[in-house]
Protein backbone atom coordinates (compact mmCIF):
# COMPACT_ATOMS: atom_id res chain seq x y z
CA UNK A 1 0.00 0.00 0.00
CA UNK A 2 0.90 3.48 -0.85
CA UNK A 3 2.30 5.32 2.25
CA UNK A 4 0.10 8.06 1.15
CA UNK A 5 -2.70 6.02 1.17
CA UNK A 6 -1.87 4.79 5.17
CA UNK A 7 -4.60 7.67 6.65
CA UNK A 8 -7.72 5.00 8.05
CA UNK A 9 -9.87 8.23 6.48
CA UNK A 10 -8.30 7.20 3.14
CA UNK A 11 -9.04 3.10 3.69
CA UNK A 12 -12.75 3.88 4.61
CA UNK A 13 -13.06 5.84 1.51
CA UNK A 14 -11.51 2.69 -0.21
CA UNK A 15 -13.51 0.11 1.41
CA UNK A 16 -17.04 2.42 0.83
CA UNK A 17 -15.85 2.49 -3.06
CA UNK A 18 -15.82 -1.50 -3.02
CA UNK A 19 -18.94 -1.90 -0.83
CA UNK A 20 -20.85 -0.59 -4.40
CA UNK A 21 -22.37 -2.97 -5.95
CA UNK A 22 -23.81 -1.09 -9.55
CA UNK A 23 -23.58 1.72 -11.11
CA UNK A 24 -26.80 3.26 -9.70
CA UNK A 25 -25.18 3.25 -6.32
CA UNK A 26 -22.10 4.55 -7.48
CA UNK A 27 -23.47 7.56 -8.53
CA UNK A 28 -25.84 8.02 -5.73
CA UNK A 29 -22.31 8.03 -3.79
CA UNK A 30 -20.61 9.99 -6.63
CA UNK A 31 -23.07 12.53 -6.34
CA UNK A 32 -23.11 13.40 -2.57
CA UNK A 33 -19.61 13.05 -2.26
CA UNK A 34 -18.22 15.08 -4.67
CA UNK A 35 -19.47 18.57 -7.30
CA UNK A 36 -20.33 17.32 -10.75
CA UNK A 37 -17.95 19.40 -12.15
CA UNK A 38 -15.31 16.88 -9.73
CA UNK A 39 -16.85 13.65 -11.52
CA UNK A 40 -17.00 15.40 -15.08
CA UNK A 41 -13.10 16.10 -14.41
CA UNK A 42 -12.34 12.70 -13.26
CA UNK A 43 -14.17 11.23 -16.22
CA UNK A 44 -12.36 13.30 -18.46
CA UNK A 45 -8.81 12.25 -17.17
CA UNK A 46 -10.37 8.34 -17.52
CA UNK A 47 -11.15 9.32 -21.40
CA UNK A 48 -8.17 10.93 -21.53
CA UNK A 49 -6.14 7.90 -20.50
CA UNK A 50 -8.41 5.77 -22.79
CA UNK A 51 -7.47 7.82 -25.82
CA UNK A 52 -3.83 8.40 -24.80
CA UNK A 53 -3.70 4.68 -24.25
CA UNK A 54 -4.96 4.05 -27.68
CA UNK A 55 -2.23 6.16 -29.04
CA UNK A 56 -3.99 8.90 -30.28
CA UNK A 57 -2.20 12.20 -30.23
CA UNK A 58 -2.52 15.47 -28.01
CA UNK A 59 -4.55 17.16 -30.62
CA UNK A 60 -6.82 15.07 -31.04
CA UNK A 61 -7.65 14.11 -27.84
CA UNK A 62 -8.00 17.87 -26.73
CA UNK A 63 -10.75 17.93 -29.71
CA UNK A 64 -12.49 14.99 -28.86
CA UNK A 65 -12.76 15.40 -24.85
CA UNK A 66 -12.15 19.46 -24.20
CA UNK A 67 -8.88 18.83 -21.96
CA UNK A 68 -6.29 21.09 -21.59
CA UNK A 69 -3.11 19.66 -23.21
CA UNK A 70 -1.95 20.14 -19.35
CA UNK A 71 -4.57 17.82 -18.40
CA UNK A 72 -3.57 15.74 -20.99
CA UNK A 73 0.37 16.12 -20.62
CA UNK A 74 -0.17 14.69 -16.79
CA UNK A 75 -2.65 11.81 -17.79
CA UNK A 76 -0.05 11.02 -19.88
CA UNK A 77 2.65 11.14 -16.98
CA UNK A 78 0.67 8.97 -15.14
CA UNK A 79 0.43 6.43 -17.67
CA UNK A 80 4.06 6.05 -18.43
CA UNK A 81 5.58 6.83 -15.42
CA UNK A 82 2.25 6.12 -12.62
CA UNK A 83 0.94 3.33 -10.36
CA UNK A 84 -0.90 1.48 -13.45
CA UNK A 85 -3.83 2.50 -11.91
CA UNK A 86 -5.23 3.67 -15.29
CA UNK A 87 -3.62 0.76 -17.05
CA UNK A 88 -6.18 -1.68 -14.97
CA UNK A 89 -9.29 0.16 -15.00
CA UNK A 90 -8.51 0.26 -18.81
CA UNK A 91 -7.98 -2.92 -19.19
CA UNK A 92 -10.74 -4.16 -16.65
CA UNK A 93 -13.15 -2.07 -18.79
CA UNK A 94 -11.99 -3.73 -22.30
CA UNK A 95 -13.33 -7.13 -20.61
Amino acid sequence: MNKKFEDESIQTLFKAFLSLKNEDECGAFLEDLCTITEIKSMAQRLEVAKLLNEKNVYTEIAKKTGASTATISRVGRSLNYGTDGYKLVIDRLEE
